[in-house]
């Protein structure tokens, strides 16, 4: 599909302020993740235009830096050059690269807190080190850094700055990563790492060690995966509500990403768990029939959830508070309602073209 420059201009003009990233950094962004990230480039489709440009500059640059870390022979090391290159990006002075200039370009024109992109590079660190998670509360710390970091950041670039809609922004990006958690054990273990909590395991009557050397599914583990599953089924639950306090042309989307992460959780427990000899993958049929219901889900207005925070993630939200308060700045979704029935139809025309591509891909294989 092409975009042109006009295209682009019109779609970040309706943003907060600041400066705008330049056509040309903005195309170079796209093209790289069309090349490096299909599936990220397909779902930000789904996205309206003036938040799809924005999330797609951060994510290049986040792809960079996944890239520089997991690559690396000294993770400490990348992970110190890739603090300096976003202080320089904070800074307004980025390196002459088209992922940094529209980085500066985006955290200014969004106010996006530097503790939020600094945390999702630690995040990549952690990885690449092969960090011990022992409890629960470690690994949603985890799922705050790698995931809860982009669910606030794809909120502030919606216009949303409420503490509690960022709040269940930050739960459902925690909640979609325990899913991936729990799809990936058997791969994660075959590179040696172990994302599921120590001490359920050891509960379990397994050494996570033992465990690691010669990854294995019995019952005893299908129970921390479904234990996993559960966390995330309780996050999903709370996230719906913050959904609801998005601007309405993002909330398809977004309900999209919801349900279909969830499925990915609930496809695994129909494997009584087991992560290890196969990999859960929802189908094409399933995919459309929960777009049909996201889009159905974006049409109503449940009650919203006051609860706090996930404390592994107040600090996301501590950032964003004490940034508005120095620089006096609001949020400002900038969409009304009317936009909401043609939204729905343009997501549906999207999920339609992916859809077909699927099926040609599949008929070529």
């Amino acid at each position: 599909m092409q975009v042109s420059q006009v295209d682009m201009s019109s779609a970040l003009r309706a943003s907060i302020g600041g400066p705008m990233p330049s056509m040309s950094d903005l195309a170079a962004c796209r093209a790289a993740i069309r090349a490096g990230s299909k599936t990220f480039h397909a779902a930000s489709l789904l996205l309206p235009r003036r938040v799809r440009w924005p999330a797609l500059a951060l994510y290049a640059f986040c792809r960079e830096a996944d890239d520089a870390i997991d690559g690396a022979t000294d993770p400490a090391a990348a992970l110190a050059t890739l603090q300096l290159r976003l202080d320089r990006a904070y800074r307004g002075e980025p390196i002459d690269n088209p992922a940094d200039r529209a980085l500066a370009s985006v955290v200014a024109r969004f106010h996006i807190p530097r503790e939020i992109p600094a945390a999702l590079l630690e995040g990549f660190a952690w990885d690449a080190t092969a960090r011990r998670y022992d409890t629960i509360s470690e690994v949603r710390a985890y799922g705050v850094r790698v995931a809860g970091t982009v669910g606030v950041m794809m909120a502030l670039l919606m216009g949303v700055r409420s503490p509690r809609a960022l709040a269940r922004a930050a739960d459902l990006g925690v909640a979609m990563q325990l899913s991936n958690i729990a799809r990936d054990v058997g791969e994660d273990a075959r590179m040696s790492r172990l994302y599921l909590p120590r001490d359920w395991l050891r509960e379990a009557g397994i050494d996570p060690q033992q465990w690691l050397q010669q990854p294995e599914f019995d019952a005893r583990l299908g129970a921390v995966v479904k234990r996993l599953l559960a966390e995330a089924e309780s996050l999903y639950g709370r996230s719906a509500a913050g959904v609801d306090e998005l601007p309405v042309e993002c909330r398809p989307a977004i309900h999209a990403a919801r349900l279909m992460y969830a499925e990915i959780g609930r496809e695994v427990s129909r494997q009584r768990g087991d992560s290890v000899t196969s990999r859960a993958v929802v189908s094409g049929r399933r995919k459309l029939f929960l777009l049909f219901e996201a889009l159905m889900a974006a049409t109503r207005r449940g009650a919203s959830d006051s609860r706090p925070a996930l404390p592994e993630a107040q600090f996301l939200l501590d950032a964003v508070v004490r940034h508005d308060r120095l620089h006096g700045v609001q949020g400002d979704p900038l969409v009304g309602e009317g936009l909401l029935a043609r939204e729905l139809a343009r997501v549906l025309g999207v999920f339609e073209r992916l859809e077909r591509v699927d099926r040609d891909s599949l008929a070529l294989r």
